[in-house]
Parts: structure tokens; C-alpha cells; sequence
């Protein structure tokens, strides 16, 4: 599919990272002019999206995450959340509402949160090899 323009970031899983990405790609979507809500949608969903790397996929050890977002034809935002961490053994579960491995802490609402604030949620896991997290939101056009 084609794309009017991208962005590739690459940061190490520390939490201080998961606002640096929530804004980053927040900057990015500015130029399809979104309302604040949709922007505030986006940023939740990938906010949620880098803190399952951090928590989940490297629960011991520091790793890289990858985040790379386009904007496509028919203002589409396509945001992609790659690790290389532990993978998710069975996806299906993981995407039930309060699943979680993070501890009695964690929500287990990430994935449903990503997915009720997004157009499209497609998740890819192998255990051992890692996770990707592809999402889509289309900006409704404001104006003339």
C-alpha cells in the first residue's frame, strides 16, 4: 500500500519511553489535522500498545521497540508496535478483557482498549521472537 509520509523510531523499553512515543506519533498525526478526541484515542492506543513491551515482553531485561507509523490514502493514521521480546502464546487469550501476565497491577484491558479506540487491531506473536502490534485509525476530513 502506498504512503503519503512515515516515520520510523527505534528506543530501548523504559518506561519513560512510553510518553515519549505517545507523543511522538501524536506530532505525526497533527498533519491530518485529527480533533482532539481522536488524537486523544491514538495516543491512548499506542500508549497501551508500548507499555505491553515494556511489561510484557521484556519482563526482565531491557529491549528494543520499534515504532513506525504512515499516513495512507483516505487519511488513514497506520501505526506499527514491533518488539523482539518473549511472544504471546496464545493470542486469542491475551486479547480477552482482564487477561494479563503483568501481576495483580495490570488491568488485562490493553488490547481491548487498543481496539475499541482504533479502526483496525491486528496482533502477530511467536514466543521467543516477539510481538507486532498493527493499528489503524482513519481521521475523519474536517472543512472545506
Amino acid at each position: 500500500m502506498r504512503f503519503e509520509n512515515y516515520m520510523i523510531l527505534e528506543f530501548p523499553s523504559r518506561s519513560a519511553n512510553e510518553a515519549f512515543a505517545r507523543s511522538a506519533v501524536s506530532c505525526f498525526a497533527a498533519q491530518l489535522d485529527p480533533t482532539l478526541e481522536e488524537l486523544g484515542d491514538i495516543k491512548t492506543a499506542v500508549s497501551e500498545a508500548v507499555t505491553n513491551c515494556i511489561v510484557h515482553a521484556y519482563p526482565s531485561e531491557l529491549g528494543t521497540i520499534v515504532l513506525r507509523c504512515r499516513i495512507l490514502k483516505d487519511n488513514v493514521l497506520d501505526i506499527v508496535v514491533k518488539d523482539k521480546g518473549v511472544g504471546i502464546g496464545d493470542i486469542e487469550k491475551a486479547r480477552k478483557p482482564m487477561f494479563t501476565t503483568g501481576g495483580a497491577d495490570r488491568s488485562g484491558m490493553g488490547f481491548t482498549i487498543m481496539e475499541s479506540f482504533m479502526t483496525s487491531l491486528e496482533i502477530t506473536s511467536k514466543p521467543g521472537k516477539g510481538t507486532t502490534v498493527h493499528m489503524r485509525r482513519r481521521i475523519q476530513r474536517r472543512g472545506g
